[in-house]
């Protein structure tokens, strides 16, 4: 068991806990939602999804979108996962992240899905 994302107490008032595919999960929502240089000590960590906010709803952005989170997602979880898809869409003015891993030495493939406003 992991600590859970974002820190919080259990019902028992002690540290949450989370299963391990629960905190690959939150380990790739923070890759995903931090930007280059956000953390101190680790300027490289993040995919920076955030910084396209601010673009037009345009498949482009969809599709700098996945080339940033797969190369984060890689870089940072790599020997802990291994990445079947990563599909972004523009729906309406909301980016749409969907991402399909496996847990190395694990057969089932799990689904994490995020969603983000962007501007218009």
């Amino acid at each position: 068991m992991q600590i859970a994302f974002p820190y919080h107490f259990d019902g028992s008032e002690r540290t949450a806990r989370a299963t391990e595919a629960r905190h690959i999960r939150d380990m790739i929502e923070q890759i995903l939602f931090t930007n280059p240089g956000e953390r101190v000590n680790r300027p490289d960590f993040g995919a920076g999804v955030l910084q396209l906010v601010f673009g037009a709803a345009r498949p482009e952005v969809a599709a700098t979108a996945e080339f940033m989170i797969r190369g984060a997602l890689q870089q940072h979880l790599g020997q802990r996962i291994v990445i079947d898809t990563v599909e972004t869409g523009i729906e309406d003015s909301t980016l749409l992240i969907r991402i399909a891993f496996r847990m190395i030495g694990r057969e089932e493939t799990e689904l994490a899905e995020y969603s983000l406003e962007t501007g218009t």
